[in-house]
């Protein structure tokens, strides 16, 4: 499709096969590194990866605390997180403090003046900022873990490191722009268009929920160039001033948390940015962010942690104070199961990120999959830990901060946590697409063997050649899923101190073995059809990150005693969650060929041809008028700029 300059070209119908084309041409094809997970998903359960647990030099220690000390200290006497819920926005002076402090540059070099702290240590941070006030995290977040820096450190030329990253490590704020209001998981329906014009490309498009949008001094903005004589053409990424001629924040979106998020919708109109602010080659934009992604999704469960960890600490408070029939709740079997699953969990979560961010550090392993489960299990889990801690506050948890204060009791924000954390489901790939992320990055190893037998654009010659590959792969494969460690008494015995973990290593691997028998059938079943089975492949996702957290949990168990910092507590909880896990495993697994997954269909089916709709009687719809998807045509803002960088 061509386009002439200064005029986006109209957004393509793209079929669900185009789309998938797209989104399969982005992947990271290559696995040069093992992968713990990768190898989970296999029937592999490959501990000598993650045993012993991988350490942080001890300058970054030492460097990485010392930061920690002077971010803790500005929490407790700058952040106001009442103030914040309060006017919907992060006050200009805590924003200023936090670029005095470095917090802008934590993942930056020092050489273009930022701290370098590790993954590790970045994450530290952003928990314990992000338990202050979440939005302050997200803030943070979106600026480093997928805003100008990150790109730039991965994909960037020397030249763009040099101008963009002392600005990004001490003064400006980035976003990073790739949603628009009809583009969200399906980039290949990217409208925002780049077209080559001399020494610059003139950009014309709408994007949506553009975190930091509204205070950002520079973007990360995916657009399509059109491909032309000398242009490949493609979806590419290019660092945007945000103060140029043409750019305009239309709107500061407002949501039911994170309420001082700067989330804007921003629009470009014949927006002049140099060929030299392009980043990487045409067409790379899309494997930019994903590559990106890989381990910018660390920082959501990091921000998951603090809040299982705040979540923890007002259930103990509160259920040691608050008595029923004659003791503390916490003593009544219902509370303390709650209790009990929230300490567990954060245990665990903690494990999972900690493990993950050294092994982003060391640079051993792959962790695309790793970061990808991390992000998944940590967003579902602390949703449903903060709903736990509502419910235990019971009234008091549906109440406000501020109404609790206002009659004189302590100013608790649960709900305002549930709020806050329900976005991370969604944030940077939701659940949903998490799940389909995962499991094509899990039956990689088939798909490369024997994807071309169920590929209908594949000849006979070319399936009887894959027919081949794939028998040589699986009369080598099938054989190890039937017996293994997890079958013997006594293995992984290295576990067994205060408590004996080694039993739930051993149901690890067995798991394994049986969760790539299940893939492995599933994908003999329904061959070219499996992709559509979203909810087997959603449980089959699923069970593989309750695999790696147990895993995680019980390293982290046995890292902590032999280090002798709270071994003995370390394995209690440890084994608290492995046994909370395999419930949720066992169920999972059950799940996998017991479920309802065909009827929903069937009912799904009926909903949209209106054969229910008598079923929605005798209710008045609130919502107010307007599309259900805002116009986004190309062209001259029509509303005042409420861009306002802070300065």
């Amino acid at each position: 499709m061509s386009a002439t300059p200064h005029q986006a070209p109209h957004q393509a119908t793209v079929t669900e096969r185009e789309a998938r084309q797209v989104a399969e041409a982005a992947r990271e094809q290559d696995w040069r590194k093992p992968s713990f997970a990768k190898e989970l998903f296999l029937g592999r359960f490959r501990l000598d990866l993650i045993h012993p647990h991988p350490l942080p030099a001890d300058e970054d220690t030492q460097r990485g605390e010392e930061f920690l000390a002077k971010l803790r200290d500005f929490c407790e006497t700058k952040i106001d997180s009442a103030r914040i819920e309060r006017e919907a926005r992060i006050p200009d002076e805590v924003i200023d403090g936090l670029k005095d402090l470095g917090a802008l540059g934590m993942k930056i070099d020092t050489k273009y003046g930022g701290l370098g702290l590790t993954q590790v240590y970045y994450n530290k941070a952003l928990a314990l900022v992000g338990s202050a006030n979440p939005a302050i995290g997200a803030l943070l977040s979106a600026h480093q873990s997928i805003g100008v820096p990150q790109p730039l450190k991965l994909f960037g030329t020397q030249e763009q490191k040099d101008t963009f990253l002392p600005r990004c490590a001490r003064t400006d704020i980035s976003a990073f722009l790739l949603t628009e209001p009809d583009v969200g998981s399906d980039p290949a329906r990217l409208a925002t268009a780049a077209v080559p014009e001399g020494d610059d490309y003139v950009l014309d498009g709408v994007k949506l929920w553009t975190t930091n949008g509204v205070v950002a001094d520079l973007l990360v903005v995916m657009a399509r160039v059109p491909k032309s004589e000398g242009h490949k053409g493609g979806i590419t990424a290019f660092v945007v001033e945000a103060g140029s001629e043409g750019v305009t924040v239309e709107n500061r979106n407002a949501f039911m948390g994170l309420r001082g998020l700067e989330n804007g919708v921003t629009r470009f109109h014949q927006v002049r940015v140099p060929a030299a602010n392009r980043i990487g080659p045409e067409g790379s934009g899309l494997k930019i962010a994903l590559t990106t992604l890989n381990t910018g999704r660390l920082s959501l469960p990091a921000m998951c942690v603090g809040a299982g960890k705040w979540c923890l600490k007002i259930a103990r408070e509160w259920s040691a104070a608050r008595e029923q029939w004659g003791k503390p709740v916490a003593f009544h079997e219902a509370v303390g199961a709650k209790i009990s699953f929230i300490a567990a969990t954060t245990f665990a979560l903690e494990a999972v990120l900690d493990l993950s961010s050294q092994m982003a550090d060391e640079n051993r392993n792959d962790i695309r999959i790793e970061a990808a489960l991390a992000k998944l299990y940590g967003s579902e889990m602390a949703c449903l830990m903060a709903d736990e801690l509502v419910q235990i506050r019971g009234g008091r948890g549906f109440e406000t901060a501020e109404s609790l204060k206002a009659r004189g009791e302590r100013a608790v924000p649960a709900e305002q946590i549930l709020r806050d954390l329900r976005i991370n489901r969604i944030f940077e790939g939701s659940t949903e697409i998490m799940h389909l992320l995962i499991a094509r990055e899990a039956v990689d190893a088939h798909l490369s063997v024997a994807g071309d037998l169920i590929d209908p654009d594949k000849s006979l010659s070319q399936k009887a050649k894959a027919g081949a590959n794939a028998g040589v792969f699986y009369a080598k494969w099938l054989p190890k899923l039937v017996a293994g460690p997890g079958r013997i008494p006594g293995a992984y015995g290295a576990f067994h101190h205060h408590v004996d973990l080694s039993p739930h290593l051993r149901y690890v691997e067995r798991s394994a073995r049986k969760l790539a028998r299940s893939t492995f059938y599933a994908m003999s079943r329904w061959q070219g059809r499996m992709e559509t089975k979203q909810g087997f492949l959603g449980r089959i996702v699923d069970i593989g990150a309750e695999l790696f957290a147990m895993s995680a949990a019980c390293v982290r168990a046995e890292h902590l005693r032999v280090t002798g910092e709270n071994g003995r507590e370390a394995y209690q909880l440890a084994d608290a969650f492995c046994r909370q896990s395999r419930v949720r495993v066992d169920e999972l697994f059950g799940r996998l060929w017991t479920n309802t997954d065909d009827i929903d269909r069937k009912v799904v089916k009926g909903v949209l041809a209106g054969t229910y709709e008598w079923l929605e009687q005798g209710v008045i719809d609130p919502s107010g008028e307007g599309p259900w998807i805002a116009d986004a045509t190309p062209g001259p803002s029509k509303k005042k700029n409420v861009h306002r960088p802070i300065r």
